[in-house]
This record gives C-alpha cells, structure tokens and sequence, in this order.
C-alpha cells in the first residue's frame, strides 16, 4: 500500500476522464501483481506509465487510444530485453547519473505530495506521525493503519456511501486498434521510453541490489517484465503499466520485503474490481489526499536521501546536471544530459591526465 499515492489519482483520471472499465484496469493489475511478485520474489511495484497517463488523462484520449500505445510500448519492451540494447544501456549509465534520477525523484515526489498535504495539514501531521512511531512494528503495518484510517474518515463523513457491491464480473477482451498507434506514440509513448528506460528499468534494478544485495534483477529481466506486462494488460481493459523505483521504495520503506506483497495487493486490486466495478471511483475519489501525500512525503524523501552517496569529486557535475534537467524538463532528458555530463567530463579528465 506504500504506492497507492501514486495509483489512485491517476487510475482515478483513466475511469472518469477517458472512460476506460475501472474492472479491467484493477483485475489486470492484480493479476501483473501477482505474476510479479511469483517471478521476482520480491516487493517489485507494478504502477501506471505516468508520461502516457497524464497526457491520456489531459487530452481526454478513448479507452482504444490508451490501449493501443501501452500494447505497442509493450512489443518495444520485449524487443530491448531481448536484443540486450537495455543492457547495453543500463551498462553505458554512469552510477551518478542512476543517482541523479532516484534524487530527482524523491524531490518531485515530495513535491507533489507537499500539495496533497496541504490539502488537510492536521492530518497530514498526524499521518506523518504514525507513519514514524509505526516504522518498524510487525503487529501494525503504518500503511495499514493509514489506509484504514482513511476509510474510517469516509465512513464517518459518509463520502463512501456511493460504495457499492455490484454483481461479480470478469472484464471483457479487448482488441487493441492500431489506427491511433502512432499518434499515441508521438504525443506520449516515446517519451515513455526513456522515462521508463531512466527510472522503471535501470533505477529500479539499481535500487534493488542496493535493498537486496543478494538478489541482484538484471535490467534484462524487469524491461523484459515490462513488456510482457503490456502486451498483455491491453487485451483486457488494463492500462498502460510499469515498475519504478518509487514504488520500490515506497514499499520498501512500509515494510514489504517479499514477493508476497504484490501477491496480497494483487488479491486485493482483484477482488475491487471484481465486486466493486464502476462504484469504486467513489473510493479513488473520496479518499483523504493528505494521508495520501504523508505516504508519498515519506517515499519521495527515502529517494531524496541518495544525495549522500554522491562524492563531491568529477562525477558531481553529472549528477548535478542530471537533477537539474529531470526536476525541470523530464526524466528522459535528464538522462540523455546526465549521460552527456559524464562524457565530456571523463574526456576533459583523460586529456588533463595526459597534458600533466
């Protein structure tokens, strides 16, 4: 639960905006869920592709639209991993610049859940608290306790009163149409691709044998995921999906330490969609933003921290200017010039090193 802040608002905006079946998208991430967390063994996040969300969200794009990009950024997926150009890639990333977009990040994210906080202060103090005091208690998970809280507000205040069981359904299968493919691609899909690239590929596999030293995920194996994800996501109603070292975090930092996480998030995102249906925009819709935004404040400032682990020597410059062009442009750009700085850096240093 360490990463709903993230999936609410935009699964929210994929039902209500763009009119896609709130069934498919939750059954479908269940079951990525748990397929995750049985190959992996461990807390991998399975979130929506953010890029292709908020452009898909702000243009009001059809259900064919969403599912058409996510099934062609799939296909493209599976063609990295397998040719091993991910690799290559993940190889030819410098570790200050992974640390760059990890640190850019957490202070996006906090920034953002700043504004969710803002929306209830009280509570959103209040949430910081518990989440503090509840750090490290086995019996009382803090996200547990944060999200039963949340409905307990809904309860009282009776915003969750439009919840209602409906009569069980299995989503529909889906066709992905490839006529809007290559408009969906150019507005967002290949800007995906290097966010996704940048922070679900190599900042996760990153984040990983940092958590788990023992249980190293190649990149190979998580774009690869990826586009298993997607291929397969679309037939069925899902929306566009990714993993992230965000979510890795955020889970991490609630205590998930097994694959067994996604499992029961699985189970859980199945069951909603399943008995729940269309009402469950009721819950996305009513729940406190600002229980929401101490959950994202903690994840965004475990991210931030990483800041330490970059010495003050020449890799700086890189790092530096990877945060700088992530926080203000995109994650994809700041790659690209986080790559740049390491190049032109190194070159400078070889040719002082053969001058002297």
């Amino acid at each position: 639960m360490g990463d709903f802040g993230t999936l609410f608002p935009l699964a929210m905006g994929y039902i209500v905006v763009c009119g896609m079946d709130p069934t498919g998208i939750l059954v479908m991430m269940g079951l990525a869920n748990i397929a995750t967390g049985l190959a992996f063994r461990l807390p991998m996040p399975v979130e929506p592709m953010k890029v292709i969300a908020i452009v898909a969200i702000a243009q009001g794009w059809s259900p064919g639209a969403v599912h058409a990009t996510g099934f062609t950024t799939g296909v493209i997926w599976v063609l990295l991993a397998v040719s091993g150009l991910i690799g290559l890639l993940a190889r030819s990333t410098p570790r200050e610049v992974t640390r760059g977009i990890q640190v850019a990040l957490g202070i996006m994210l906090s920034v953002e859940a700043l504004k969710l906080v803002s929306s209830w202060w009280l509570v959103g103090a209040v949430s910081m608290l518990v989440i503090i005091l509840l750090r490290k208690s086995r019996l009382f998970p803090a996200a547990l306790v944060l999200v039963l809280a949340g409905l307990a507000m809904m309860i009282a205040d009776g915003s969750i009163s439009g919840l209602r069981l409906q009569k069980p359904g299995l989503p529909g299968m889906v066709f992905p149409s490839l006529a809007g493919t290559w408009q969906g691609m150019m507005a967002a899909g290949f800007a995906q691709l290097g966010l996704t690239a940048a922070n679900a590929i190599i900042a996760t596999s990153a984040l990983i044998s940092r958590y788990w030293p023992d249980r190293l995920v190649s990149e190979k194996s998580v774009a690869l995921s990826t586009g298993l994800m997607n291929i397969a996501s679309p037939l069925f109603g899902g929306m566009p999906m990714c993993h992230g070292s965000g979510g890795l975090a955020g889970q991490y930092a609630f205590g998930a330490r097994t694959g067994g996480a996604n499992i029961i998030e699985g189970v859980i995102e199945i069951c909603m969609g399943i008995l729940l249906g269309g009402t469950i925009t009721v819950l996305f819709m009513g729940f406190p933003e600002a229980i929401l935004g101490a959950m994202m404040l903690v994840v965004g400032i475990k991210l931030a921290l990483f800041v330490r682990e970059t010495p003050p020597d020449r890799t700086a410059a890189a790092f530096l200017a990877t945060v700088a062009v992530s926080v203000f442009t995109n994650m994809a750009l700041g790659l690209a010039t986080g790559l740049l700085f390491s190049v032109v850096v190194k070159r400078l240093t070889t040719r002082r090193g053969e001058v002297r």
